[in-house]
């Protein structure tokens, strides 16, 4: 599906105009709520004041976007915060990929079967309503699993991409909850079971609900709205957000190549500057916006789902089960909380999981986490195309974290409650029950001391 930004309908052009090597951009996208920021700079002028021409265009998988960035089909795309970081260190495909702009804080969900959630309801602690409290642990799925493999049948979950957020946030909750999500044997592996207790498998995100109403998969981690099309065409039960497992996780960037950047670097500050413009429309006045970002959001498009079941979750509520409808204001962030900042921590904690499930098949020291980080995520680009925004009276100065070394402060708010510090991603990595440990690799099917 094709979009073309043109004058009509734009926005005020208030913006400082940058001799922009390269006007004319085609960017790529997934269809999920949070690929938000693109199609509002395109929706509300924001590209057209920058001078830019941008043609939208959504892509089938998580590989096809990624290639047609590093091939230069896609002048840009809406990305896994582990694409760039993966592709950069050749697990994968090889490229360096960077990123000046994170698009989001949290929007993920992980659900299950209806058929399992009978089969978990019996572990769950119940409020006064009739209905789970949260946050609900995988402890309570282990059963489950068990029971499954007592009977001779594995226990399937389907999740976007090898690399993706989704992938690691399945891991972490059910790591937290003593289940093994199994390993990588290092860059040629992309099944990741070894040692399994459950098995993950890639499903591309709109078909999610299709593979589990097929018994093909019996839960999945996935972005909205596919966690709550299970609950509106009632064939599954979302059971933990992201939020709940990461209070303000991150989550998606948008990516570019270094040589993008390299080769035009005015066209890059103009694209980021609109991206920020639009993630502030997205979050300001207290989400007064949700509603009309839905409308469009919910076109063929777009992300082509009812309107219905995006509002769901992006105007501050999420519903689990049928009925159970929770507040959520924080469900969906794009701004709040310095939302667009790209924070080498965020970097980080994606290698910590790489390392942790074998991705990266041997110890790094913590420079080495750092040094990467830095190469992909680039706060200087950000920050200059922020100030020329606070220069020209768009945004706010104190919507900006400008005296951060890139580091957020150390979190706690983990399910399991595990501290995390991005200064000490070994560590982090040692602090984690279940996972590899400094001084392990993955040999054959076993975890060995290294060498």
């Amino acid at each position: 599906m094709l979009l073309a930004a043109s004058a009509l309908g734009a926005g005020t052009a208030n913006a400082e105009m940058l001799d922009l090597e390269k006007d004319e951009l085609t960017f790529g996208f997934i269809k999920l709520t949070d690929m938000a920021p693109l199609a509002i700079a395109y929706e509300k002028g924001y590209f057209w004041d920058e001078g830019l021409y941008v043609t939208l265009e959504a892509q089938a998988n998580w590989k096809v976007l990624l290639d047609g960035v590093i091939t230069g089909e896609l002048d840009g795309a809406h990305m896994l915060a582990g694409q760039p970081l993966a592709a950069t260190i050749g697990y994968g495909t090889e490229a360096h990929i960077i990123t000046p702009f994170s698009m989001d804080l949290n929007g993920n969900g992980i659900t299950v079967s209806n058929a399992v959630w009978e089969l978990m309801k019996p572990n769950l602690e119940m409020n006064e309503d009739g209905f789970p409290v949260h946050p609900i642990s995988a402890s309570a799925l282990q059963p489950v699993i068990e029971e499954y493999r007592a009977s001779g049948r594995p226990f399937n979950m389907g999740m976007v991409f090898p690399v993706s957020t989704h992938n690691y946030e399945l891991r972490y909750w059910l790591a937290a909850g003593g289940i093994n999500p199994g390993f990588y044997a290092g860059g040629d592996d992309v099944t990741g079971q070894i040692e399994a207790d459950a098995y993950l498998s890639v499903t591309p995100p709109p078909q999610m609900p299709s593979t589990l109403e097929a018994g093909t998969i019996d839960g999945y981690a996935v972005g909205e709205p596919w966690n709550q099309a299970a609950v509106f065409k009632g064939i599954g039960v979302p059971v933990i957000t992201d939020y709940e497992l990461w209070k303000n996780n991150p989550e998606k960037v948008f990516g570019i190549t270094a040589e993008f950047a390299e080769q035009y670097p005015n066209t890059t500050l103009a694209v980021t500057k609109a991206l920020i413009r639009a993630a502030q429309w997205l979050d300001e006045n207290d989400n007064a916006n949700r509603q009309e970002a839905v409308e469009i959001l919910s076109e063929p498009q777009y992300v082509g789902a009812d309107v219905e079941v995006i509002a769901a979750s992006m105007t501050g509520t999420f519903e689990y089960e049928a009925g159970d409808i929770r507040e959520i204001p924080d469900f969906n962030v794009f701004y709040r909380y310095y939302a667009t900042y790209p924070y080498y921590s965020d970097a980080i904690w994606y290698l910590t999981q790489m390392r942790r499930w074998g991705q990266i098949d041997e110890d790094k020291p913590d420079d080495w986490y750092a040094e990467v980080a830095a190469s992909v995520y680039r706060p200087d680009i950000y920050l200059e195309a922020a100030q020329m925004l606070v220069d020209e009276g768009l945004i706010n100065e104190a919507d900006i974290p400008w005296d951060t070394d890139g580091y957020r402060e150390p979190t706690d708010e983990f399910i399991d409650a595990i501290l995390y510090d991005g200064r000490e991603p070994n560590a982090y990595i040692d602090s984690l029950e279940i996972g590899l440990k400094t001084g392990e690799i993955v040999e054959g099917n076993e975890i060995v001391p290294a060498n």
